[in-house]
């Protein structure tokens, strides 16, 4: 792997139990984990990546490495990497499209994949409205440099339900994405997050941890569970970043599953 153009990465502990990719949602980092890890060291060995151009993370110039496709690769990369015949996968928000991804291509890799509220994972069909609004969040993203990013969506405005100590640790980190990568990442990620079509065809073990007070995805999650029948489905207090919010509910859910297929 060529460090200058992929995702940063940090391996907890490395004992006799099955690997965990944790993957966070856009404008977030690797502080979004900080009360899972060690819970989660329990069961397996967590493996925190962070998006390009997020916290400790590169930001290449070479739109290629943004797509869908080469973060899939990225992925399998860093598996060989760490010696793991196959591996548990964890996608938070928009990073639950590219672990979605991920499953499908290589099956036989994953134990299981987790995810949680994510409504771009299973967006509908672009529209010529959302690209426009797109286009335009690009435009400002170069034009206004970082003096953008507090704009943006999913920039962390105000702490909500977070634990102190994690939005702190959120919000220094939102400040430091580089502009130019996230604007890539609109352009080039985004696109090919939506697994909506493809998501009946998952065959391995998956577990939802669903954020129930999160309204916009409810309804989400019950065309999830239709398609797949056979997922596992945790329903919990809190909403949108369901694993810092309650983390007791998450790292209890993630732990059974691991369990029970690791």
């Amino acid at each position: 792997m060529n460090p200058s153009q992929e995702p940063s990465f940090e391996v907890h502990d490395r004992g006799d139990k099955p690997y965990l990719m944790l993957l966070h949602g856009v404008m977030s980092s690797r502080a979004q984990w900080m009360d899972n890890v060690e819970a989660l060291k329990a069961v397996c060995n967590p493996v925190v990546v962070e998006l390009l151009g997020h916290g400790r993370s590169p930001a290449p110039a070479d739109p290629a490495c943004y797509t869908p496709q080469a973060y899939v690769a990225f992925f399998d990369a860093l598996r060989e990497e760490l010696g793991a015949a196959d591996w548990f996968v964890c996608g938070q928000s928009f990073s639950a499209g590219l672990t979605m991804r991920y499953c499908l291509t290589h099956p036989d890799r994953v134990r299981g994949q987790i995810f949680t509220n994510s409504v771009s994972a299973f967006a509908a069909p672009d529209t010529p409205e959302r690209q426009a609004e797109r286009a335009e969040s690009v435009a400002k993203l170069r034009r206004l440099g970082r003096e953008a990013l507090p704009e943006q969506r999913f920039f962390p405005r105000s702490k909500g339900r977070l634990p102190d100590a994690v939005y702190e640790a959120m919000l220094a980190d939102a400040y430091r994405i580089d502009p130019n990568a996230l604007a890539l990442g609109t352009e080039m990620t985004v696109p090919g997050l939506s697994m909506r079509d493809q998501f009946h065809r998952t065959a391995v073990p998956t577990l939802l941890v669903n954020g129930a007070w999160e309204k916009a995805f409810q309804p989400v999650a019950q065309f999830a569970a239709e398609q797949l029948p056979a997922m596992q489905r945790v329903d919990l207090d809190g909403g949108h970043t369901i694993n810092a919010e309650n983390p007791a509910g998450f790292n209890r859910a993630v732990c059974e599953f691991v369990v029970a297929h690791g």
